[in-house]
This record gives structure tokens, C-alpha cells and sequence, in this order.
């Protein structure tokens, strides 16, 4: 049928099964906006800030799966964008981001609100397009979902020029997909499959090593099965939490840089690593020259250049971690649980000499409290979304995690900001779970624009914002390495939250004792509105345990011993 390129854009995201757009829109996207309003095929939700837009996709794709869509205009409003699609990159987020542009006239004048969009987008992004013709639109389109979800996911830009969403074209979207340079390797090789087998056979103290990659490929009931089959221990990354539940008796714990002992020493001591998914991040391996350094290594990763980037892979396998792991099962009974038994007594030991745990105080409330508070009432109930500071790596150590795609994050940019508006995106994807944002005093004025977001669209986000009066995690380092010099972190000086969030319509609670919390997250529940939940914590308090910048996993800045909870 022949349509206009603003109508292309509406028929392609409900052709690829879309039900939530975020956006803002603005001159250069208007003729598609103008289809919007027409349609009735899919959910706008109007963000207050076009990095929120993209956060708010982020969180839906990384709660549901599923390809998120956000839309912004050219000039500010795709470099307010930015910062989302960075995110989205470093963390394997399948994201299409539709951006409008000015007329193909302009383009290269410095017109009103230009801006070279897909120069800027390039490094941040899977693939992007400046499609110069409607005729094209279909098939970029379907390239843009199929490149986002497929091999490693990512971002996809699909800058638009607002001549181009007015041309007529042929519309076909069953245009058949012919990308010759981009072609996953999703199988694992069987050969390597098979000496992976052998080397775990063979191993004394193996140990999985679980990255985001896992969940990305939906492999987790699997990688959960291969587990339990093999009885080997295991340690998970930051992003790879709730890939085992909490109470799983071969969950080590989190590993790296404020991971809890027994998973650190578990990694140093090791003679074989089970990479799936991972990436061997920086904050992950600390010192490379010692990380792991008498294990051999066998990495599973469908991105192949990952493999061997940091730390040699004696045993690489290019593939899907779900495919590759379910080719393993096929030859698990080469291996012997038992043969582990004296292994897994080890890292007990490692666990009972130094358990992750933190000290009470009558009187102050302390913020792992607040974490492991919500999962005693809320549990599996909840998604938890946060922001980044000291309350990501308190949620990321002390909430019970059940399942995957439970815990939502900014893992390899670190975003402040990014927590309320994904947690609106989980909120819109999973409406049935309560949605949890854990921030902090700093944090949520990043963004705090989506209070009226969530209040106009009735996503009712629980915020919770443990309030030190400071940029929490960069005193921390100040105090540890800086001779407590602590420059420009002082958050003393701060609104009233509760009227603050009452300002926009929501509801705001101050809590100062565990009662007090108890009521207002309660309450919070049940009146199912978008709230401010401010917890008066204790300010000084340390994210611990903590490997120092460069330093060796074994060597460990650990919990100061007194009496503990």
C-alpha cells in the first residue's frame, strides 16, 4: 500500500508487536507524532525529559525481553538522548530509538535544531541509519528490531528527516531481511563444546562464572538445570543477578569489586572458570595478572569479540549461551557432581569465615536494612529497579533475588538517573509485579522530572531514597583514599521530598525508625500511586566488602568484626 513515511514508522512497530512507545516530541518528528495520535495500536507514554524516554525503554526491554521503542526530535532532543543509548550499549539492551531530523535540504546548514545525530550515535550503538528515502523505511525498519534483539542485543538508531516522513512510498514489510555482513554465529562449535565437557570432567574446583549475557539470552532456566545437574558452584556478576534464586544452595554470592568474599575467594581459587555471558569486566576481575590466575577458562559468548579481550579463553566457544548450554546438557553425564563435594566445603568455609553481612544499630536506620526489609515483606512480588551509588550495590548484595529479569540496572555506564524512569518501563511491562526504584538522595534529582510521568500516566513506582546528605559512594572513595577530603559531596542542602512528590500529585513519606518504614511502604503499596518513600539513614555508612581500583580479588577491604546481624 502506499503511504507516508510517518505511517510506515506506526505500521512497522505494530507489525513488530509493539505495545509501549516512549518519546517526546518536537518539529522534526511531528508528522509521525501526527500519526500517533490517529492510532490505537500501541500505548504512548510522554516522558518529561527525552533521556528519561530512553532509561523508561530500557527498563521495559530489560523487564519483558522484548525490543524496546523510544521516539525524539532532532537538535537537543537527541543529544538529551544520548546518555540512553550509551547505556543501552554498554549493557546489551535491545532498544529501536527513532529520532526525527530536519529536511534533507537542510541537512549539513546548521538548520534549526540540526545535529548530526547519526555521527554523534555511532559509537553508542549497535547499528544506525539516516534513512534518505521512504521507499527505504521498511526495510530499515525491520532491520532495526532484527539487528536490536538478535546475536548480542543493542541499541539501533533510525534517524528520520521530517521530508521523508511526509513522502509517499510503497509500503511492504514482508521485504525479506538480506544482511550479508551481519550473520550471528548462534551454535556453538561441537568440538569445543565437547572439550569444554572434558575440562569440567576433569576439574577439582570448577566454578560458573555467570554474566548479563545469561539473561540477555532468555537461559536461565536452562543455565539454572545445567547447574544443579553438574553440582558445581557458582558466582554471579553484578548483571547476572536473580539468575539463580538466592536460597540456591550453589549460589556463592556476587562476585567483583563489592562482591562478598566467599564468591571472590571461590574466583581466585578456582582451577577451571565457566564463563557464560560475561565479559570479564574491570570491576568484575580487579587485578587481570591475578585474576584466576591457575584456572583455565572456558567463555561462552555469542559476541566473539569478546572473547579472549581481557583474560586468554582456553576452551572459546562462539554461540547463543542458551543453544550452547543445551548442547552441553546433552553430555552432562561425563561429570560427577560428587566429585566437587570437598570444592564446595571450601567455599562454605570462605562464606561462614566472612558471611556478606552488615552491622545493626538501634537507633539509626542502616540502609541494608531498607533492602533486605523490602524483601522480607515484598520478595518476589517486586522488580527492582535502582539508580547508581552506594543503594545499587547495597540492593545488588542484600535483596533476595528469585528469578531473572528481577533486577534492573545501569551495569557499564553507571547512570545516575537511570532508576526512575526504568523503573517506569518495568512498571509498563510487568503491571502485575510491584515496581521498586532503590535511590538515592542524589540520584533522584537526575530525573526527577518523571514524577509527573508517572502521575499522569498512573505508573505507580515505589521510590525508595536512602538519604545520606551525600553523593554517597564518591565520599566513600573520598574517606577510603582521599584522606576523608570530601569535595563537592555534601548533599546537605536538599528539598523537602515529601512535598516535593505531593507537588507533582504523588505521595511522599519521611521515615526515620523501622516502623515508620513499615507503615509508609505498606501503605504505599496499597494505595498504589507513585511515591517518595525518604529513608533518614546513616550517613557514613560503607559499601563493604570493597576490592580497591587495580587491586586483587583475594585482597579484600572486609567488614570491620563486632557484633553483627
Amino acid at each position: 500500500m502506499q503511504i507516508s513515511g510517518a505511517q510506515m514508522v506506526i505500521e512497522a512497530f505494530i507489525a513488530e508487536g509493539v505495545d509501549t512507545v516512549f518519546g517526546y516530541p518536537g518539529g522534526a518528528i511531528m508528522n509521525v507524532y501526527d500519526e500517533i495520535y490517529k492510532q490505537d495500536g500501541f500505548v504512548h507514554i510522554l516522558n518529561r525529559h527525552e533521556q528519561a524516554s530512553v532509561h523508561a525503554a530500557e527498563g521495559y526491554a530489560k523487564a519483558s525481553g522484548k525490543v524496546g521503542v523510544a521516539m525524539i526530535t532532532s537538535g537537543p532532543g537527541f543529544t538529551n538522548a544520548v546518555t540512553g543509548l550509551a547505556d543501552a550499549y554498554m549493557d546489551s539492551v535491545p532498544l529501536v530509538v527513532v529520532s526525527g531530523q530536519v529536511p534533507m535540504s537542510l541537512i549539513g546548514t546548521d538548520g534549526f535544531q540540526e545535529i548530526d545525530a547519526i555521527g554523534i550515535s555511532r559509537p553508542c550503538t549497535k547499528h544506525n541509519y539516516l534513512v534518505t528515502d521512504a521507499a527505504d523505511l521498511p526495510r530499515i525498519l525491520k532491520e532495526a528490531f532484527y539487528i536490536a534483539r538478535s546475536g548480542r542485543p543493542g541499541p539501533v538508531h533510525v534517524d528520520i528527516p521530517k521530508d521523508v516522513t511526509a513522502q509517499i512510498a510503497e509500503f511492504d514489510y514482508n521485504v525479506a531481511l538480506e544482511l550479508e555482513t551481519y550473520k550471528p554465529h548462534t551454535k556453538g562449535n561441537p568440538r569445543q563444546i565437547k572439550k569444554a565437557i572434558e575440562a569440567i570432567a576433569n576439574a577439582k574446583r570448577p566454578l560458573f562464572y555467570l554474566g548479563g549475557g545469561v539473561i540477555n539470552a532468555n537461559a536461565a532456566e536452562v543455565v539454572r538445570e545445567f547447574i544443579h545437574k553438574t553440582g558445581i558452584p557458582t558466582v554471579e556478576t553484578f548483571m547476572a543477578r536473580g539468575t539463580l534464586a538466592h536460597d540456591d544452595d550453589l549460589l556463592v554470592g556476587m562476585l567483583g569489586m563489592h562482591g562478598s568474599y566467599a564468591a571472590n575467594m571461590a574466583m581466585s581459587e578456582t582451577d577451571l572458570v565457566i564463563g557464560l555471558g560475561a565479559r570479564f569486566d574491570d570491576r568484575v576481575t580487579g587485578k587481570l595478572s591475578e585474576f584466576a590466575k591457575n584456572a583455565d577458562v572456558i567463555h561462552v559468548d555469542i559476541d566473539p569479540a569478546s572473547i579472549s579481550k581481557l583474560v586468554n579463553a582456553d576452551y572459546p566457544i562462539v554461540g547463543d549461551v542458551k543453544n550452547v548450554v543445551n548442547d552441553m546438557l546433552e553430555l552432562v553425564e561425563k561429570i560427577d557432581a560428587e566429585n566437587y563435594e570437598s570444592w564446595r566445603e571450601t567455599i562454605a568455609n570462605f562464606a561462614e569465615l566472612h558471611p556478606l553481612t552488615f552491622h545493626e544499630d538501634s537507633e539509626r536506620i542502616k540502609p541494608q536494612w531498607v533492602v533486605k526489609r523490602v524483601g522480607e515483606l515484598l520478595g518476589d512480588s517486586a522488580n527492582i529497579s535502582t539508580d547508581v551509588g552506594q543503594h545499587q550495590m547495597w540492593a545488588a548484595q542484600f535483596y533476595p533475588f528469585t528469578r531473572a529479569r528481577q533486577f534492573i540496572s545501569s551495569g557499564g555506564l553507571g547512570t545516575m538517573g537511570f532508576g526512575f524512569p526504568a523503573a517506569i518501563g518495568v512498571k509498563a511491562a510487568m503491571p502485575e509485579k510491584t515496581s521498586i526504584n532503590f535511590t538515592g538522595d542524589g540520584s533522584i534529582l537526575m530525573n526527577v522530572q518523571e514524577l509527573m510521568t508517572a502521575v499522569e500516566k498512573k505508573i505507580p513506582v515505589i521510590n525508595i531514597i536512602l538519604n545520606n546528605n551525600f553523593l554517597g559512594m564518591v565520599r566513600q572513595w573520598q574517606t577510603l583514599f582521599y584522606d576523608k577530603r570530601h569535595s563537592e559531596t555534601d548533599l546537605s542542602v536538599q528539598p523537602d521530598f515529601v512535598k516535593l512528590a505531593e507537588a507533582f500529585g504523588g505521595r511522599g513519606y519521611r521515615v526515620k525508625t523501622k516502623e515508620e518504614f513499615d507503615a509508609a511502604l505498606k501503605d504505599a503499596v496499597e494505595k498504589n500511586v507513585v511515591t517518595f518513600i525518604e529513608v533518614i539513614v546513616e550517613r557514613f555508612e560503607n559499601v563493604m566488602p570493597m576490592v580497591p581500583a587495580g587491586g586483587s580479588l583475594f585482597n579484600m577491604m572486609l567488614l570491620e568484626k563486632k557484633e553483627s546481624k
